[in-house]
């Protein structure tokens, strides 16, 4: 539900011939999901994890971005790439369902009691919310028509590549229904929907989102080699750095939030100056790659060195004589 702006802009930007926006719009929201919303939310109130969380979703979240940068290697998502990424979102469904069944009594009935309606619907209540959903789905038509143009508009008064604005604007813009889900669950205290509604999203992002939009434009979605070069691998980082801090205690405390608030800084910052063709644009994203694959790293090798020291049997001490 909150990607299906994402959805929408995309598909209308790959339509309108503007596959910059298109692949932007879902590489810069996924970035913008895990830095800004989850650091924001965190400062809220720290953030809980779920362990499906940590052993399924979020190297799920990895692969897809793996798999987006792979199908893109060579300049294009095209239909038969869509498809099976639509095809993946399928399977990830599936499981989902499936898993679900397993779920105990107990978890069945707090869901139930959270979000069944205290009395049976009318037909008229019914109709009422089928209506609004129609409505909304007209008003999300028009809303992303006017975002791409104006998007297209903007780039082309300021000399910025359409791709810049996908990744900023335009992926902020459809990002706002994840920044108001996210930072309310955390106020309200339902701290784990505010990360897993963040890796959710960008697992619906890649293989809806671009998965569908790749199959259904003429052409697919065009990858332009700054983003194979960069972003998608900046996409792919923030995503694995998701397991390091997810696993540590299985929360995310106010000072992580800070650190990929700044993280976030960082990367709108180097997209500024490769934007005014800077020579620092190229120091600053060496950076932020390495920072990021450095503290993912030696984050995960201490803990897999912990897990093999507390998993290796004692030594016994020799018997006394």
């Amino acid at each position: 539900g909150t990607s299906s702006p994402e959805l929408a802009v995309s598909l209308r930007a790959a339509f309108a011939q503007q596959a910059d926006i298109a692949l932007g719009n879902v590489v810069g929201s996924n970035i913008f999901n895990v830095l800004f919303i989850l650091g924001l939310s965190a400062l809220f109130a720290p953030l809980v994890v779920s362990s499906q969380l940590v052993r399924f979703d979020v190297p799920v979240m990895i692969g897809v971005s793996i798999l987006a940068w792979v199908v893109g290697g060579d300049g294009v998502i095209g239909r038969v790439d869509g498809a099976l990424l639509a095809l993946g979102l399928v399977a990830y469904v599936a499981w989902l369902i499936r898993q679900s069944r397993r779920e105990s009594q107990a978890v069945q009935q707090e869901f139930a009691a959270e979000f069944a309606p205290a009395k049976r619907e009318t037909l008229w209540a019914v109709a009422v919310q089928i209506g609004l959903i129609a409505l909304g789905l007209v008003l999300l038509g028009f809303g992303a028509r006017w975002l791409v143009d104006g998007a297209s508009t903007l780039a082309r008064s300021f000399g910025l590549s359409e791709l810049l604005i996908g990744l900023t604007i335009v992926a902020a813009g459809t990002s706002l229904p994840e920044v108001a889900t996210s930072v309310m669950a955390s106020i309200k205290g339902e701290r784990d929907i505010a990360v897993g509604n963040v890796v959710g999203s960008n697992i619906f992002n890649i293989l809806c989102v671009l998965g569908v939009t790749a199959a259904v434009a003429p052409g697919g979605v065009a990858v332009t080699p700054a983003a194979t070069a960069f972003d998608i691998p900046f996409m792919i980082a923030v995503s694995a750095a998701c397991l390091p801090i997810f696993i540590t205690g299985g929360r995310i405390d106010r000072w992580e939030g800070l650190l990929l608030l700044a993280l976030y800084v960082g990367y709108t910052t180097y997209l500024g100056l490769a934007a005014g063709g800077s020579g620092w644009a190229s120091l600053l994203g060496l950076t932020l790659l390495s920072f990021v694959a450095v503290l993912t790293a030696v984050t995960l090798m201490a803990l897999a060195a912990a897990r093999m020291r507390k998993g290796s049997p004692a030594k016994r001490s020799p018997p006394a004589v």
